[in-house]
């Protein structure tokens, strides 16, 4: 029998564009996703999709049950929204504030998806970059914090997972490493964002341990730290996602870090009081849903 999973395991195919993907954004093993498209494909006599093609590219036959996902899962997600309304209320408040720099490049879609989704539900951002945002939960003065995980403290939701990329200018004398190491760093001068050294996963993971002597530069902006990269004011450590129009336009270089790379964890923390909140829930459903099929190179967290 066709079942909502069912649908929902085509459109978020469709969505993540791969079985990896798509079975980190339900929550599924992938072996687990590939037996559930096999019943469906011995159910209808064939494939559902072309599993060489990237994207992936759907059959006849996947086409016509993702028309139908795309008819019933609005409906059935609204109908659950509604409910969810009944019980908890429909108003609420999300004051949301970032310990992540670059979130914004994907974070202002979330915000507006979300609105459609709860026009009742003031969201709104809290002013500034905080070194410590778990204080602003504490203290009240936030809702919703993304960034590091917070777990002894408050309730916590895993986003994704994202490597580290160092940047640098064109020529520069690291340009010919296939991977950068510690002792690569020794008396450069390292762009960063104004937040404390302990926030800072190349210095506290990597230069740290290895007693590396680097300078240490700040600004604000992402913009900014990449027009000091490419004036060869320096090197930085950002996200793959918040370089990869700068590295695909050849404005700057990106090198991994170590032979496994560097990669850091993004989560949504809470207070307690607030982690079976539907619009919360939604909320974090929203950013796993919007980043899996926009950024390149995550890995959605379980």
């Amino acid at each position: 029998m066709l079942e909502i999973r069912h649908l929902r395991t085509l459109s978020a195919l469709r969505s993540a564009g791969s079985l990896v993907r798509a079975a980190q954004l339900l929550n599924l093993t992938q072996s687990a996703l590939s037996h559930q498209i096999k019943l469906l494909e011995d159910r209808y006599g064939g494939p559902l999709f072309e599993r060489k093609s990237v994207p992936i590219g759907f059959t006849a036959t996947g086409a016509r049950l993702l028309k139908l996902a795309d008819l019933l899962l609005p409906e059935i997600e609204q109908a659950e929204r509604d409910v969810a309304r009944l019980s908890q209320g429909d108003q609420g408040q999300l004051r949301v504030a970032l310990e992540c720099h670059t979130c914004f490049d994907w974070l202002m879609p979330v915000m507006d998806e979300f609105r459609q989704r709860w026009p009742d539900v003031e969201i709104d951002l809290v002013s500034g970059f905080h070194s410590e945002p778990a204080e602003l939960l504490r203290s009240g003065a936030a809702d919703l914090v993304i960034g590091s995980d917070y777990s002894s403290e408050f309730a916590t939701f895993p986003l994704f997972r994202f490597e580290i990329l160092v940047v640098m200018a064109q020529k520069h004398r690291l340009q010919g490493a296939r991977r950068l190491a510690a002792a690569d760093f020794e008396g450069e001068t390292l762009i960063t964002y104004p937040v404390p050294e302990e926030r800072i996963d190349l210095i506290r993971e990597v230069l740290r341990p290895a007693g590396i002597h680097f300078e240490r530069r700040t600004a604000e902006l992402t913009v900014a730290i990449l027009q000091l990269v490419a004036s060869r004011r320096g090197v930085a450590a950002l996200p793959n996602w918040a370089i990869k129009n700068y590295v695909d336009y050849d404005y700057v270089i990106a090198k991994p870090v170590g032979e496994l790379g560097l990669w850091s964890d993004l989560f949504v923390s809470v207070p307690e009081a607030l982690r079976q909140k539907a619009y919360v829930l939604d909320f974090v459903n929203v950013i796993r849903e919007q980043c899996a099929a926009s950024l390149d190179g995550i890995k959605l967290l379980s």
